[in-house]
C-alpha cells in the first residue's frame, strides 16, 4: 500500500494467542479475592441508632424531671433557660444538623459524666471529629459567660448571710467573703508533670477561687501547677493588672486560712491554735482561750469556700479525672465549671447538689451597707483587728482578753 506512513502490512499483524486454562483458573481465582476484599470494607453507616442525638435531647426534655438531672446534673428550665441564653447572646447558633440544646448537652455530658469521646459518638450519633467540634465551641461560649457571671462580690454592701448571724454579725460586719486553694486533677505530659505533683502526688493545678456567702464564686484563677503554694498564687494575681483581682477597699477584708500572708484585705486565724470545725467536736472540744475562740468562728465563717469546692466538685465529674486536653484548655474547663456553679445557684435556690453542700438558713442576697468600725490600710492593720475581734468575742463569753 503506497501513501502514509501509518500503513501496516498484512505480515505485520500478529494472531492473537487464545488464553489456556491455567490461565483462566487463575484470572478466576483472582477476581474471586477482589470481589471478596471489596465486600470486607463495604462502607456503610456505623451511627445507625434509630434514636439520634437531637431525638434524644428532646426525649430527655419531655420525660422524667429526674432524667435530665442525671444526664446534666441540673433541672429542666435551667437546662432550658442556659439554651435560651446562649442563642440571645449569639454565643452559640444552631447548624445545619446539631441544633443548640444538643450542642450543650454535648458539653455537660463531658463536664458532668467525663464520659468517652466514643461514648459519646454513639450517645448521640454523631463522628468524634463532630463531638470535638461542639465541645470546643460550647467551651468558647462558657468562658464568655464566665467572664459576665463570675464577678466581684459588693464592697458597698454587708452580706445578709453575715446580718441574719448574731455570732457573725457583731463580729465580721467587714467580711465579704472566703478566699482559698484547690487543686484540681491535671492530665499533664511525662516531661512537664514533675512542677504539677502537689503533696499527694497526683498531678494538679492549684486554682484560686474567692467566694460569697451565697456559695457563688465571685473570682477564679486556674492553670497553676499544683507544686506552686497558695501563697505564691495569690502574689500572681495580685501583680497581674489583667486579672482584675477584687482586692477589698479600707475596712472590708476575705477570711483566708493561715497559709496565707498577713496582708491589708485578708484576714487569717491565729497560728499555733486549734482552728479546724473539727478539732472542737467531742468532750472538751470548747474554745478555751480568745484566739481559740476567734479560729472557731473565723472557720465556721471559711467554711462556705469548702462546701463550695465540695458542690463544684460533686456536679462536675472531669475535675477529678481531666482528660488529657492542653495545660491551657484544662484551665478553661475549670473556669467554664465556675461558671455553670454560678448560673444553677442563681436559677435554682432549691438545686439537690447544693442541698448537699449548702445552709439552707442563709438565704441568698445582700443587704445595705452600715457604717464601717474599723478601717485596715496594712498588715499590722489586719492584725490589729483580728486581736480587737477576738477580745470583744472573750469580753461577751468572760474570757480572758488578749493583751
Amino acid at each position: 500500500m503506497e501513501g502514509g506512513s501509518n500503513s501496516v502490512s498484512n505480515e505485520q499483524v500478529q494472531p492473537v494467542e487464545q488464553f489456556s486454562g491455567d490461565d483462566i483458573n487463575i484470572l478466576v481465582a483472582w477476581l474471586c479475592l477482589a470481589a471478596m476484599e471489596t465486600s470486607l470494607h463495604t462502607r456503610e453507616p456505623i451511627r445507625d441508632s434509630q434514636l439520634s442525638g437531637e431525638e434524644w435531647i428532646r426525649e430527655i426534655v419531655h420525660g422524667h424531671s429526674d432524667r435530665i438531672y442525671e444526664a446534666f446534673r441540673m433541672e429542666r428550665h435551667v437546662f432550658l433557660n442556659l439554651c435560651d441564653l446562649m442563642r440571645v447572646r449569639g454565643w452559640l447558633k444552631d447548624s445545619r444538623f446539631v441544633q443548640i440544646d444538643e450542642q450543650v448537652g454535648i458539653f455537660l455530658s463531658v463536664v458532668t459524666h467525663n464520659n468517652s469521646n466514643k461514648d459519646l459518638c454513639e450517645r448521640f450519633q454523631h463522628s468524634g471529629e463532630t463531638i470535638g467540634k461542639y465541645f470546643n465551641r460550647v467551651l468558647k461560649a462558657m468562658i464568655k459567660f464566665s467572664k459576665e457571671i463570675i464577678k466581684p462580690p459588693s464592697f458597698d454592701v454587708i452580706p445578709q448571710e453575715i446580718l441574719i448571724d448574731p455570732s457573725h454579725k457583731r463580729y465580721f460586719k467587714g467580711c465579704v467573703g472566703a478566699m482559698d486553694g484547690t487543686h484540681i486533677d491535671a492530665t499533664v505530659p511525662v516531661s512537664q508533670q514533675i512542677p504539677f505533683r502537689g503533696r499527694s502526688g497526683r498531678t494538679t493545678q492549684n486554682v484560686l477561687c474567692i467566694c460569697s456567702f451565697d456559695m457563688k464564686f465571685t473570682f477564679v484563677y486556674a492553670g497553676w501547677e499544683g507544686s506552686a503554694n497558695d501563697c505564691r498564687v495569690l502574689s500572681a494575681a495580685l501583680e497581674n493588672p489583667q486579672l482584675q483581682f477584687p482586692r477589698p477597699p479600707p475596712g472590708r477584708y476575705y477570711v483566708v486560712d493561715s497559709g496565707y500572708a498577713t496582708l491589708s484585705g485578708f484576714l487569717t486565724p491565729f497560728k499555733g491554735d486549734r482552728y479546724h470545725l473539727s478539732e472542737y467536736r467531742g468532750n472538751g472540744g470548747q474554745p478555751r482561750t480568745a484566739r481559740e475562740l476567734f479560729n472557731k468562728k473565723h472557720s465556721s465563717l471559711k467554711n462556705v469556700i469548702e462546701r463550695s469546692f465540695g458542690a463544684l466538685k460533686n456536679r462536675f465529674t472531669i475535675l477529678r479525672q481531666m482528660p488529657p486536653f492542653t495545660i491551657r484548655k484544662q484551665a478553661l474547663v475549670v473556669i467554664a465549671c465556675c461558671a455553670l456553679h454560678n448560673y444553677i445557684c442563681d436559677q435554682d435556690a432549691m438545686d439537690r447538689n447544693f442541698s448537699i453542700y449548702g445552709d439552707p438558713e442563709y438565704p441568698c442576697g445582700p443587704t445595705e451597707l452600715e457604717v464601717a468600725d474599723d478601717t485596715l490600710h496594712d498588715a499590722p492593720g489586719i492584725n490589729m483587728l483580728r486581736t480587737r475581734i477576738a477580745n470583744k468575742m472573750a469580753r461577751d463569753h468572760n474570757m480572758p482578753e488578749i493583751s
